[in-house]
């Protein structure tokens, strides 16, 4: 099995009060493989409201394989690697925001209300390196 050019991948997600705790925790998971640790914490927003964010960091390779496999089911997954330039910064870090309530339903889709966070291996640590390595690893085994 190919190597997976990622240090991590974080996914995380907020949880307003408003918002049902257990629905948040499942569209995370949406994301993770079965019974993937989730850490929950509970913070205070500006008005006094509460927010629990769900947070879970992916470091071993088959874990960010199934991640990288959900992120594959984007409908525009193609418009995706064409921004790769724009979402992989100059530390080597990709950025992907997806859509709460997509993902509560088990699918996959762009927007807000979760984002992933993922560390590119490159080496030299140079943007154009972590661009080539995010784009062979979202193509997975294409």
């Amino acid at each position: 099995m190919p190597r997976v050019p990622f240090h991590y991948v974080d996914l995380r997600a907020f949880c307003y009060e408003t918002e049902d705790e257990k629905r948040v925790e499942e569209a995370l998971r949406t994301f993770l493989p079965d019974d993937f640790e989730i850490d929950r914490m509970e913070s205070t927003g500006h008005h006094g409201d509460r927010i629990v964010v769900f947070s879970a960091r992916a470091e071993r390779a088959d874990d960010i394989r199934h991640i990288l496999a959900k992120i594959r089911e984007l409908p525009d997954f193609e418009e995706l690697l064409d921004e790769l330039d724009d979402r992989v910064t100059e530390n080597t870090e990709f950025f992907l925001r997806l859509d709460k309530q997509a993902a509560f339903k088990g699918e996959a889709r762009r927007g807000g209300g979760l984002t992933l966070r993922a560390k590119v291996e490159a080496y030299p640590a140079k943007k154009e390196a972590a661009v080539e390595n995010a784009r062979e690893a979202l193509l997975g085994d294409e």
